[in-house]
């Protein structure tokens, strides 16, 4: 009854945790369109049902596993995207998808190539007054609808399997192995189970810790910026091979917390950017996720920030004049 319980105290958590990821690139061909996921701890086919508004069986299948399997941590999935999940029309509303701009393409080609999305709407979506793209940009060519109306019944249907069976989470191999040990006599040997669960499980006892648990963890956070601080160091040499950049900025969410991530333009993901508020002087290390999507919203702004940097950089404004530096 007990390890009934933690499974499906952990099932609920996990599957309410998930969120599409930030930047989603569209691959694939037309009618066969898909993006991918990197399966991170507490994750599981429930969950990326909820975020990406597909059933679970239909990812499953795609990427020719079972249900019954569960999900190995840090494995690429492809998430298919279908008329369920995926909107192209013109007051389409969601997480946008991108494409990567190639050299010489079209906009017309970019239309023809994913199910010949009316060329009026990627103008609308992308802020365009032309047709010309260039190499290495990112155009907006449709929306994710999280949560649909397929997700939705699938999920229904399947929490019934899911009391009677939890599907596993992505758990270590000794907590998959825990899964098939017999649970012990009750009454007499509940405790002994709960032991044998916490040394045993340790991504299930991580998901359902008690609340102080979480707050030990603050300080990781912050050590993670020093990290960046320390990268920027080696980066750089000690900031003697820096290039250096002036001009408005803005922010983005996320929900990092003592983490500062970046989009921007030139330099290359995995930089470390110095961002200096030059009013007051503070600065912030910010790590580089992607470039800053071509949008008419976007034009001129030389990176875009996670909003956790906003109180570091004592700025509360929606664009901020701010200085760069990074590795040249």
């Amino acid at each position: 009854m007990i390890k009934l319980m933690l499974s499906v105290a952990l099932f609920g958590v996990s599957a309410g945790a998930v969120q599409a990821q930030d930047t989603l690139q569209v691959q694939g061909t037309s009618p066969s369109l898909y993006i991918s996921h990197v399966v991170k701890k507490g994750e599981n086919f429930y969950s990326l049902s909820r975020a990406y508004g597909i059933p679970p069986k239909e990812i499953a299948a795609a990427n020719k596993v079972t249900m019954e399997q569960g999900l190995q941590l840090g494995r690429t999935l492809h998430i298919p995207l279908t008329a369920a999940n995926f909107s192209q029309k013109a007051d389409a509303s969601g997480t946008p998808v991108y494409h990567k701009v190639t050299e010489k393409e079209t906009l017309y080609r970019v239309s023809v190539n994913y199910n010949k999305v009316p060329l009026d709407n990627i103008r609308q979506w992308n802020g365009f007054s032309g047709d010309g793209l260039k190499k290495d940009s990112y155009v907006i060519i449709g929306y994710v609808k999280a949560g649909g109306a397929g997700a939705e019944v699938a999920s229904k249907v399947e929490k019934v399997k899911e009391k009677e069976k939890a599907v596993p989470p992505v758990v270590e191999t000794e907590a998959t192995k825990a899964e098939s040990e017999p649970a012990p006599p009750p009454v007499k040997q509940a405790k002994e189970m709960v032991k044998k669960e916490e040394t045993s499980r340790p991504v299930t006892d991580a998901t359902i810790a008690p609340a102080p648990a979480p707050a030990a963890s603050k300080p990781v956070a912050v050590s993670t910026s020093t990290d960046f601080e320390q990268l920027y160091d080696q980066q750089t040499n000690g900031g003697k091979k820096a290039s250096t950049e002036k001009g408005p900025g803005t922010w983005f969410k996320s929900n990092a917390v003592g983490k500062y991530y970046a989009l921007h333009n030139t330099a290359p993901r995995g930089t470390i950017i110095k961002v200096t508020n030059p009013l007051n002087g503070k600065a912030v290390y910010a790590k580089v996720l992607d470039v800053i999507p071509q949008m008419k919203s976007n034009a001129g702004l030389i990176i875009k920030l996670s909003d956790s940097a906003m109180q570091a950089l004592g700025s509360n404004e929606t664009r901020f004049y701010c200085e760069l530096s990074y590795e040249n």
